[in-house]
């Protein structure tokens, strides 16, 4: 099995040169998702042969014990054609103690029982026993240019995914979980970007990690361009359509958020989906997974009072935030289909490549 290819663009250095930017809110050092301070994220990546295209993705809250020092965090729901794990309990305590792990659609149980032994061996204490563990596993089908049915992703790709995980610069494309997949009929991949945002003088960053594989090619759509339906006919012989599909969405900050203001946060997530076209398909899956890293909570019961700092709801500042989010998770999606290749796979399906000279074309006219 050999590494896909790393990411050869960023989505704000390809587009901001050429005058485009998405959104208003300053992006941060590397507009990824590791902006945030101690997020890491690892891939392995799975291509070999014509019909294995495939991987996995490690998202890492940050560097301590996630199961001792979890982080606060939500999950959403937007329409529920998945098979992701652990989003229950996420819910419930409204933390999560895992890191999170994305996949194909058929691998959920093999990685999830991964991410298992991952954790014993890495975060149980000599004086605790662990006896109960949440994984987070959410997935995509990548079976138009994979061989889904052969499972290939094994332990050793998943310890090697989390093991490997970095605080540098997401590398976005073909790569982990994001090998197989397709969004809006082009190849996508591993997209992400990152907001800065000011708070009463404090500076903060919300980072979003997209993995979409949805959509047809008239609906996408760049910074308000309808790009998808002037590239409608581009090599469309050579692509089976597929308008249904999926789309994974991390988000992490270090704002102090509690359970509640993560889901709405969460929720917001839908309206960068929306911004590039996307419009929730009967059988697609969305979901989105939320947390903050400024609030850890202890996995032991030793205190049974926390003293947190969090945002005031009521305060105005709340919609920067909002705006940050959304405007975080848009960039994502592009990013994913920018810093992608044309790759061929199972049954010599074909994905194409975003065509970006005529992207950018066409956002010239309209944008002029």
């Amino acid at each position: 099995m050999g590494q896909g290819e790393l990411r050869p663009i960023a989505m704000s250095m390809l587009l901001i040169e050429h005058g485009v930017r998405i959104g208003r809110i300053p992006p941060g050092a590397t507009n990824s998702l590791t902006d945030v301070s101690g997020v890491r994220v690892g891939h392995t990546t799975l291509i070999d042969a014509s019909d294995v295209r495939t991987g996995v993705t490690a998202i890492v809250p940050h560097a301590g014990n996630a199961f001792y020092e979890k982080v606060k965090a939500a999950a959403v729901t937007i329409n529920g054609f998945g098979k992701a794990i652990g989003l229950p309990q996420i819910n419930e305590f409204g933390t999560i103690e895992t890191p999170i792990l994305l996949t194909n659609t058929l691998n959920v149980g093999k990685v999830s029982d991964a991410l298992i032994s991952w954790v014993l061996q890495h975060y149980q204490l000599p004086q605790h026993s662990i006896t109960s563990i949440n994984p987070v596993v959410a997935e995509c089908n990548d079976s138009y240019l994979n061989d889904i049915q052969a499972r290939c992703v094994k332990e050793e790709d998943v310890f090697s995914a989390l093991d490997n995980a970095s605080t540098e610069p997401v590398r976005e494309g073909v790569v982990g979980a994001g090998a197989g997949v397709s969004a809006f009929e082009f190849k996508s991949g591993i997209g992400s970007a990152s907001r800065v945002i000011d708070i009463n003088g404090e500076r903060y960053t919300i980072g979003a990690l997209s993995l979409p594989n949805f959509g047809s090619r008239e609906e996408l759509v760049i910074n308000g361009v309808p790009v998808g339906w002037k590239l409608r006919t581009y090599e469309r012989d050579l692509v089976t359509r597929k308008e249904e599909g999926s789309i994974v969405i991390v988000i992490a900050t270090d704002l102090p958020l509690s359970h509640r203001q993560l889901v709405r946060i969460g929720k917001r997530a839908s309206f960068g989906i929306a911004r590039t076209g996307g419009m929730c398909h009967n059988g697609s899956g969305e979901f989105v997974i939320a947390f903050s890293v400024a609030n850890k909570v202890p996995g032991t019961p030793l205190h049974v009072f926390l003293n947190e700092r969090r945002l005031n709801d009521t305060h105005s500042s709340i919609n920067t935030v909002f705006q940050a989010t959304i405007e975080a998770v848009e960039e994502s999606i592009l990013s994913a289909l920018c810093a992608a290749q044309s790759a061929v796979g199972r049954d010599g399906h074909r994905s194409v490549k975003l065509p970006i000279g005529k992207a950018l074309s066409i956002l010239d006219q309209h944008l002029g």
